[in-house]
């Protein structure tokens, strides 16, 4: 009998190191994943199919190596000292709360054992399923958000818009510190009116939200998509112009956000 995901993401109030979860990747130095450097666990498994996703090869929970919890802060340990002071550990993916009970024990002992900030990189889907305290070890939440208008975003991710927008308000309403993450794509996430309602949205959540992230198209992605054997729909794409990535991210600055 499978245990439900609501049961299983109120067990990491009490450190479980046996827990076991899947590891994407591991990056040491990152500079891009929340503030000063940080550690990054990339999660396995993404119920979301974004249409420019450069890590497609995260989506299935099993393809990753294994760990316990233990395995992961033992990864950890080495850079702690230096994390403390320069950065931190942030959990990515895929999708980080597909796997809430190894997440949830990995942020808990970066936080007691090493006295780490921590991130979370979501989209937020998933948090119905988790109780409040799940989130107490978590210090910044990176939240992506693809798209303002439903359609527009189901047609992105093939998943509906409204579980992440009730994500935002809930940590807004939690004091959670946020950084709102969006990617720019050229045709389908720059037109004018959509980054509006976008950033009148992001504004109503209020002084939580510390910076927007406005993060333009690439295609390093797509040679994933061919040795998977994948159609890849942005293959015609191009990285938007230095003018669409300076106006987008001047109607999120004119509502006075922090913009990069």
């Amino acid at each position: 009998m499978t245990t439900p995901v609501t049961e299983i993401a109120v067990n990491f109030v009490a450190e479980r190191t046996e827990v076991k979860g899947f590891i994407h990747s591991l990056e040491t130095g990152a500079a891009v994943d929340g503030p000063g450097v940080r550690f990054v666990f990339f999660t396995s498994g993404c119920q979301f199919r974004c249409l420019y996703c450069h890590n497609p090869d995260t989506w299935k929970l099993h393809h990753g190596r294994e760990m316990s919890v233990e395995d992961a802060l033992a990864e950890l340990k080495p850079y702690a000292g230096f994390l403390k002071f320069a950065g931190g550990v942030t959990i990515s993916g895929g999708e980080p709360m597909m796997q809430p009970d190894f997440v949830g024990a990995v942020f808990k002992g970066a936080k007691e054992r090493f006295g780490l900030h921590t991130t979370l990189d979501t989209q937020g889907y998933l948090h119905e399923s988790l109780p409040d305290a799940w989130f107490e070890a978590v210090d910044l939440v990176m939240l992506d958000i693809k798209h303002s208008d439903p359609e527009q975003y189901k047609k992105i991710t093939a998943q509906p818009l409204q579980p992440t927008l009730d994500f935002a308000r809930r940590m807004a309403k939690m004091g959670k510190k946020m950084w709102i993450r969006y990617v720019l794509v050229p045709g389908l996430t720059d037109g004018f009116d959509d980054v509006e309602r976008l950033a009148d949205f992001v504004a109503s959540l209020g002084e939580v939200v510390e910076r927007v992230e406005v993060l333009p198209f690439h295609q390093l992605g797509q040679s994933k998509w061919t040795e998977l054997g994948m159609a890849y729909e942005l293959a015609d794409t191009l990285p938007p112009s230095a003018e669409c990535v300076a106006r987008v991210r001047g109607q999120f600055a004119a509502r006075g956000f922090f913009v990069s």
